[in-house]
């Protein structure tokens, strides 16, 4: 690790240092789903020096996109997002170790996969694998960052971490009603840069130990009106 060249900035941080720096590099993270969110909280894990990535998707890029997804460029187009997303984060840090799984997560293989890292960063656009994810990183006592955008609004919790590891169930324990919802696939560009933002800023204070992670709290923000609030539940 060169602590004192690229991670300077953050390891004169006490709440880093060299410790925090080193359960960094040690970490294993798994993101699913590389769109909006995921690929602004991937580009910040990856610079901050996490040791190892996975990264889940089916999708390939394609134009709308761009608008938002962060890690692609125009010459990407038709190409699986994993494969463009590794080599877009391996330009930004060579010693990165990327995982690829260009599926979709599914209940036959969600365990398998999630049970391999130490935490899971949701990038998901959709209810039904936000439950499964939850499910299974319940299962296996593993923290679960959520994130979710629509228009200029976005929202953050932690799962399953803390004393009392709350669960997605928690904050959305109508599964059935939330399933038969059309999600809105309306957004701002800088609202998927805010919230990816904030779930990997999460995700480097429950691994470096610092700070209060927003366990049985709702952040929530507004750019129209950049209120923001934390809401318990």
């Amino acid at each position: 690790m060169d602590l004192n060249g690229r991670y300077a900035r953050q390891t004169s941080l006490p709440e880093i240092g060299h410790d925090g720096q080193k359960r960094l590099h040690e970490s294993r993270v798994l993101i699913i789903g590389l769109g909006g969110l995921g690929s602004p909280a991937a580009m910040y894990l990856a610079a901050a020096g996490i040791g190892v990535l996975g990264l889940v998707d089916d999708d390939v890029v394609s134009l709308p996109n761009l608008q938002r997804q962060i890690l692609y460029a125009e010459t990407d187009l038709g190409q699986p997002k994993v494969l463009c997303a590794a080599r877009r984060l391996h330009a930004l840090r060579n010693d990165l170790h990327i995982e690829t799984y260009p599926i979709r997560l599914t209940e036959s293989n969600a365990y398998e996969l999630i049970a391999h890292y130490d935490i899971v960063v949701d990038g998901c656009d959709n209810f039904a694998t936000r439950y499964l994810v939850n499910d299974i990183t319940q299962s296996l006592h593993i923290p679960y960052i959520y994130g979710a955008i629509c228009g200029f609004e976005g929202q953050v919790s932690v799962f399953n971490y803390g004393p009392v590891p709350y669960s997605y169930r928690d904050l959305y324990p109508d599964e059935k009603n939330m399933l038969r919802m059309e999600a809105d696939r309306r957004v701002l560009g800088t609202t998927a840069a805010i919230v990816g933002s904030v779930q990997a800023s999460e995700t480097i204070k429950i691994i470096c130990g610092f700070g209060i992670p927003l366990n049985g709290k709702l952040w929530t923000i507004d750019l129209r009106t950049m209120e923001s609030h934390i809401i318990l539940f």
